[in-house]
């Protein structure tokens, strides 16, 4: 998606930046650890085939990316490829039982140094805030699904208010959703600041 190719989202903790061609190499490398993949449902792919999905997440109308930076290390040096700990995705879609306009939510902390520090935490809910006060994404709601063995991750979106609303034994898998609420928006609000900066 093009909404967010020159946005910049600055936490505390860590830095959002659109999905380039340049991170494309270190994202293939993560990708290549079989957990990592197990852990996020992807698929093994040659890195042409890498950078192939790099642009479709640039050009495609019903997604939306950002690499996840740590702050601390992007500032020491301004190297953005070795300052990535993981990305935050979105998918958009009509939820085909109610119709409203909704977006899967997925985070990723792809390094391992990098986890239990709350990046993922602030990344997510960066990611959520951008969404939400974006108007020409009209959203009703966010939604997540997750392995029913990744309690990490369960936990995570319970503590944004999120509510399980389906199992699928099959898939091993649960549905989380959280529709975009005034009341939840005013708890968003109080979460993190929303600083936007242009991105070149």
């Amino acid at each position: 998606m093009h909404l967010n190719e020159n946005t910049k989202i600055v936490g505390r903790r860590v830095i959002l930046v659109p999905y380039e061609a340049r991170h494309v190499p270190k994202y293939h490398e993560w990708m290549s650890n079989e957990t990592l993949r197990e852990l996020t449902a992807s698929e093994e792919l040659t890195l042409e085939e890498e950078h192939e999905m790099q642009r479709s997440w640039r050009e495609d109308s019903d997604k939306l990316t950002f690499i996840v930076l740590d702050a601390e290390a992007y500032s020491r040096d301004q190297d953005e490829i070795a300052a990535m700990v993981g990305d935050t995705n979105l998918f958009l879609h009509q939820d085909p039982d109610s119709q409203q306009p909704t977006a899967e939510a997925e985070i990723m902390i792809a390094e391992p140094d990098a986890r239990g520090k709350g990046f993922g935490r602030e990344a997510m809910l960066l990611m959520l805030k951008y969404a939400q006060s974006q108007p020409q994404l009209k959203l009703d709601k966010f939604e997540v699904k997750i392995d029913m063995d990744n309690d990490a991750s369960l936990h995570l979106f319970k503590s944004f208010m999120f509510v399980e609303t389906r199992r699928v034994e099959i898939f091993h898998e649960v549905t989380l959703e959280r529709p975009i609420t005034p009341d939840w928006t005013n708890w968003l609000d109080q979460q993190v600041d929303l600083r936007m900066q242009s991105y070149q």
